[in-house]
């Protein structure tokens, strides 16, 4: 059946559209492995699923803003194409579960329709830019920071340097010091600043979560804000060159920068200056269309004195402050497990055309933002969203915990996630009602260690794991502690303090709350508490949860389950192929050549070039792949290269003229001219290597087909 695209889709989007729906049927016909088929999906935001045969499918926000329209069109797609739920992720995109695989392409063009994109949500890409809600609205923030995370955005959508990285890439922008996006956990985080008048950015590189959390290291405690885009871009291709392609679980940028340090970063990032598509960016500010352009400004009544309803009060407390614009007022709304059903995402958006600006901003804890809601309208807005359930008091609370979908979706999950939120939750609901005021401590879940629910910022985390007892395997929660932001702002990763059984985690977080409450000094903050104690203060504290001779028949079954735990890994989605490994990185090489042509024909000179230095880099892998010779870094692989062949028939004559070659990249500006030169030198190289290839399979015979099995996606 024909994809419908209609006019409203760009050109660039209808050529992927169509592109994914031809390779599906090429997948599913058995003609593309499906090694080559997860890698090129993921990159369209399509993720394989936990349950055979169906997809989970990420719709891309950046910086978390949707209007109503886009809202009402997400929840019409959910209904039609998936089950009618809308799921907010902390990198502030919403997710769809259970989508068939052929279904993606048209639900992509009807997202496209409504000015939504799925490119780059999964995958070794960069990834979706997350920026604080409160952007634009902040009563501390020194500018608004929504014009700039919009084009980092927009630059790096569908940029050569970040199509093929060995890894993902992500990029948070803060609205204030108090680093609400989390930058420091970031590939790159920033935070703007404003130094003799000028707009600029504190910079941070190399944070990530993950098995191995890192901190990011402080860049530059300035930098201009034209010069921003370009460091970025500088950055990424430093990491694509020279980032791990081999060890998945080391070729993350923070593993990189450990390795070469700071300073020689720096250095190679500058190394890439002249190679840039652009010196200097200027961001042009974006307009909104908010409720401040409005000649009639909001009365002065105060919303304090406009009810005696205590729920009413305890909300205005917790979930509404004013903004910068005085007068005005954002509403956050606290969302358990960041799921929405679509009839409540339909009347949330009729809601805010009623009463709010037309920007709606998903929040990095699973919740939603509306602002520019005049005060006399609060009351109202508070009925509205109570009887929908999105009332609930103390969004971004002890009481509001960030959770990741776990074992109900997750390839990779250990435990579930959903389950010990919903009683972590209500556990504190019952016993610790006044939590829905506490805004320092934290509490994040994830459903195993690569970190979704961003456990290792909390200031109290778990993540999914298990226990073995004898033959019996039981699940289990990690429990870390002290991360998140201390008492002096400062952005802190979380010890790894014990592991305990699953169904002892409401007992855990008693313990833990019950110890702060009573031996805690006044004001201070938990992370700091943690840290006076002392890490073996708390492991002492919680050892009792972790006795395994007190076991119970319950503590063998997951919350959320009546069966016994069986620790089990995602259902694969298909079976393995055979494939020769070098003709298909090849075909790689050779697309990259007609990527390279139509930038040139586009005028776009320096995405020609660096399309076509992608040329040499998968060429030169399959030559040496073709000889055993292992692979890994770019800079590696070309440096190999020239070692291996040089002298050979065909290829340059002495060692260093291949990698000269190659990174002539950074030697020169942009120019057509050479682009030119340079893809020409590119397209005979791998003519080169084809030419050596067929001599090579006429002289030794068919080459061995190697089998390509199921990896899970990430």
């Amino acid at each position: 059946m024909a994809i419908d695209i209609t006019d409203r889709v760009s050109t660039a989007a209808r050529r992927d559209i169509l592109d994914l729906e031809r390779r599906i049927s090429s997948f599913q016909s058995g003609d593309i492995a499906d090694e080559a088929f997860r890698k090129f999906r993921l990159t369209r935001g399509v993720y394989g699923q936990r349950q055979p045969g169906v997809q989970m499918i990420r719709i891309k926000l950046p910086y978390g803003r949707i209007t109503a329209d886009q809202l009402i069109r997400i929840a019409d797609l959910s209904d039609k194409y998936a089950t009618g739920n809308l799921h907010a992720t902390t990198r502030q995109d919403i997710q769809l579960h259970f989508v068939k695989l052929a279904d993606s392409p048209q639900l992509w063009a009807e997202l496209e329709d409504a000015g939504i994109t799925l490119k780059e949500a999964c995958g070794n890409t960069v990834r979706n830019v997350t920026g604080s809600a409160r952007a634009g609205i902040d009563p501390t923030e020194p500018f608004d920071i929504t014009p700039y995370a919009y084009s980092i955005f927009d630059y790096f959508l569908r940029n050569p340097i970040c199509q093929d990285m060995g890894r993902k890439f992500k990029i948070a922008v803060s609205s204030s010091e108090a680093d609400s996006a989390y930058g420091y956990m970031h590939d790159v985080g920033l935070v703007p600043r404003m130094q003799d008048g000028k707009r600029g950015f504190k910079v941070m590189l190399g944070g990530g979560l993950g098995a191995q959390p890192f901190s990011a290291q402080t860049a530059s405690e300035f930098m201009e804000e034209e010069r921003i885009i370009p460091f970025i871009e500088g950055v990424i291709r430093v990491f694509d060159r020279y980032g791990e392609r081999q060890k998945r679980h080391k070729a993350r940028m923070k593993y990189l920068l450990n390795d070469i340090g700071l300073e020689e970063m720096l250095r190679l990032v500058e190394e890439e200056t002249l190679a840039l598509k652009v010196k200097e960016f200027d961001v042009q500010g974006l307009t909104f269309n908010v409720a401040t352009e409005s000649d009639e400004q909001p009365s002065t009544v105060n919303i304090e004195a406009q009810t005696e309803n205590p729920a009413y009060a305890t909300w205005l407390k917790t979930n509404v402050f004013e903004q910068k614009q005085a007068g005005w007022y954002a509403v956050q709304l606290r969302v358990l497990l960041g799921d929405m059903h679509s009839d409540t995402a339909r009347a949330l958006a009729e809601i805010v055309k009623q009463y709010a600006a037309d920007d709606i901003r998903v929040t990095v804890n699973q919740g939603y933002l509306l602002r520019f809601v005049r005060p006399e309208n609060l009351p109202a807005v508070f009925d509205a969203l109570d009887a929908l359930g999105l009332a609930e008091p103390g969004f971004d609370t002890t009481a509001d915990i960030t959770t990741c979908p776990g074992t109900d979706t997750c390839n990779l999950a250990i435990s579930s996630s959903y389950g010990i939120t919903r009683a972590l939750e209500t556990m504190m609901r019952e016993e610790f009602p006044d939590l829905v005021f506490n805004d320092d401590i934290k509490i994040k879940i994830s459903g195993c260690m690569n970190g979704c629910g961003q456990h290792s910022v909390a200031n109290i985390g778990y993540h999914g794991s298990s226990l073995k007892n004898g033959a019996y395997v039981l699940p289990a929660l990690q429990v870390l502690l002290g991360g998140g932001f201390n008492g002096k702002g400062e952005g802190l990763i979380a010890d790894k303090v014990i592991k305990i059984p699953s169904k002892r985690g409401p007992d855990s977080l008693r313990y833990l709350l019950r110890d702060f409450e009573t031996n805690a000094f006044d004001g201070e903050y938990f992370s700091d508490y943690y840290a006076r104690q002392g890490k073996n203060y708390f492991y002492q504290l919680l050892k009792p949860l972790a006795d395994l001779k007190t076991l119970v028949n319950t503590d063998y079954i997951d919350w959320d389950h009546t069966e016994a735990y069986v620790t089990e890994v995602g259902v694969g989605e298909c079976a393995s192929v055979l494939i020769d490994l070098v003709a298909t990185t090849l075909e790689e090489a050779t697309e990259k050549a007609g990527w390279s042509r139509e930038a040139l024909t586009d005028g776009r000179w320096a995405d020609a070039l660096y399309h076509a230095y992608n040329v040499f880099v998968t060429g030169a892998k399959a030559a040496l792949m073709s000889r055993d010779v292992p692979t890994n870094t770019q800079y590696g692989i070309i440096n190999d290269f020239d070692k291996t062949f040089a002298g050979e028939p065909g290829f340059h004559p002495t060692e260093g003229d291949f990698k000269a070659q190659v990174f002539s990249i950074n030697k020169q500006e942009p120019s057509e001219a050479f682009a030119r030169q340079f893809l020409t030198d590119a397209d005979a190289f791998l003519h080169s290597v084809q030419t050596y290839r067929d001599a090579q399979i006429e002289h030794d015979g068919l080459p061995e087909l190697h089998e390509l099995v199921q990896a899970k996606d990430s």
